[in-house]
């Protein structure tokens, strides 16, 4: 109980850290979802050298450990003359990394459903970003609901790998608690209930979603 006693006198260090991932994580999502809508559309050009490059740096993305891509943003970026501060250089992580897999997920999904829509856009003039805007991104997002709140389960995950770089987040804040009173059970498992209230909160908002859109079908 002794631990327990101590996390909970610290329990305004962890609920800054949880405010902190929060954010974080907030702003990581709404940056990932837009780049990675941006990335999806720009792959149904028909222009194949533009498509296939994209599609490396997808897949070179997405291969790239999280920590490794986190390491590059904050210390490789200083070698180009572009220095950022730890919070940034880790928004900016989670934002291109995981909006590449966002992009990948879209495509996917895109992949999967019935080209009758766009043939009947195509034939009524819908043709580049109006196609794209009005025809191709409703269904398909529409239909990624479920896997969106599972990319955003994955980055309140992966926000915890920002204490690599100092980043005051909610895994910083339980470390910081077992390192100045030792006590790593008590606050490692009070962080890991954090992420997964964070968790269920995601989850929730997703049956939300799901449930209004079922109701309007």
């Amino acid at each position: 109980m002794n631990g327990v006693a101590v996390v909970w006198e610290q329990r305004s260090l962890l609920f800054d850290g949880l405010l902190n991932t929060l954010w974080i994580t907030a702003s990581a999502m709404v940056v990932a979802a837009v780049l990675g809508v941006v990335l999806f559309a720009l792959t149904l050009t028909r222009l194949t050298l533009l498509r296939r490059s994209l599609w490396l740096v997808i897949d070179l993305l997405r291969c790239v450990p999280f920590m490794l891509f986190c390491y590059l943003i904050y210390y490789g970026l200083p070698s180009f003359g572009i220095v950022v501060n730890n919070l940034t250089a880790g928004i900016v992580a989670l934002s291109v990394y995981h909006g590449a897999y966002l992009a990948e997920l879209l495509r996917g999904i895109h992949e999967s459903l019935p080209r009758d829509a766009e043939d009947a856009g195509r034939a009524f003039g819908f043709h580049g970003a109006r196609l794209v805007m009005r025809i191709v991104l409703p269904p398909v997002l529409l239909a990624a609901v479920p896997m969106l709140g599972n990319q955003a389960v994955q980055v309140i995950k992966d926000s915890a790998f920002l204490v690599i770089i100092a980043v005051e987040e909610l895994t910083y804040a339980a470390d910081e608690i077992q390192a100045t009173y030792y006590v790593p059970f008590a606050s490692f498992v009070a962080a890991v209930l954090l992420y997964w209230l964070l968790c269920l909160t995601v989850e929730g908002g997703v049956r939300i979603v799901l449930n209004a859109a079922e109701a309007r079908r």
